[in-house]
């Protein structure tokens, strides 16, 4: 028996988790969500990592492997770091073996992967550099319209007309939302025409990846019911993609499920008892 700790570090939050590995089985023991709010961010993961010790009443000299992803160049204490699109693929398949996709989207990023029952990446598409499929953008809509981050996705489900915006561009998309405001558009209907037009553009990386079947929402927007409702709203709409959009309560943690199990995995390789990962 051995444990493990993945770290999943965001420009926005810290996920941290604990993996339990006896006689094959794989147990998610610990979870932890962390704001960094203007923090000093090597302060917020070092409390991170020592609340999930302190819950346990482990030590340092307990945990076998340390594993990171995003931005995990940050964690001093690491072991071994993983990239981004292979944790959340393997988190993905833990949280269900039947995700044959996964749509990360974060603060700043979003993207598109196709996998395998094993969590194997097959291909995968990215937005661009402009952030309007982002968490991010949605929080700068949200504090213009004064809303709060967490009222976002449910707002938007009150939307009965929403009105469209720019799906390319970030800046116009936010320009087009004072434009609404200013002709009297309810903020529900805002919200919805800016949850649509977020998913359209995922959509759109689904298709070009030819992903059909289960897709698990990962990241922070997995937590926003208007936009996981958009998603599948413009899936149905899709002939040429047939899929189901799902999530899952730990949707969020994926990054870190995945880091920590692929820690187990590289911790038995280095102890000479390695075999392939297996779907939990």
């Amino acid at each position: 028996m051995f444990y493990t700790v993945g770290i999943d570090v965001g420009c926005d939050a810290i996920k941290t988790v604990l993996m339990k590995f006896d006689g094959g089985r794989e147990e998610l023991l610990f979870k932890d969500l962390d704001k960094i709010r203007k923090r000093n961010v090597k302060e917020v993961l070092r409390s991170a990592y020592d609340r999930v010790l302190a819950r346990h009443g482990l030590t340092e000299a307990d945990i076998a492997y340390v594993a990171t992803t995003g931005e995990g160049e940050l964690v001093d204490f690491r072991r071994g770091h993983f990239f981004s699109m292979t944790a959340h693929a393997r988190g993905a398949v833990f949280l269900n073996p039947e995700v044959r996709a996964v749509v990360d989207c974060g603060a700043l990023h979003a993207k598109a992967i196709l996998i395998d029952e094993r969590s194997k990446v097959l291909a995968y598409r990215m937005t661009s550099q402009c952030a309007s499929g982002s968490g991010q953008f949605l929080e700068n809509i949200a504090r213009y319209l004064g809303v709060a981050i967490d009222d976002v996705g449910a707002l938007s489900l009150q939307g009965d007309s929403p009105e469209q915006v720019s799906g390319i561009c970030a800046v116009l998309a936010e320009t087009d939302v004072i434009n609404m405001v200013s002709r009297g558009i309810t903020t529900s209907n805002i919200l919805r025409g800016i949850h649509l037009s977020m998913a359209k553009r995922l959509i759109g990386l689904l298709r070009m990846i030819k992903a059909t079947g289960n897709i698990l929402v990962t990241g922070g927007l997995a937590r926003n019911a208007g936009f996981v409702a958009a998603m599948q709203e413009l899936a149905d709409k899709d002939k040429r993609l047939k899929a189901r959009i799902i999530v899952h309560p730990d949707s969020i943690y994926a990054g870190a499920i995945g880091a920590a199990l692929w820690a187990g995995f590289r911790h038995q390789r280095l102890e000479g008892k390695a075999t392939e990962p297996q779907a939990a």
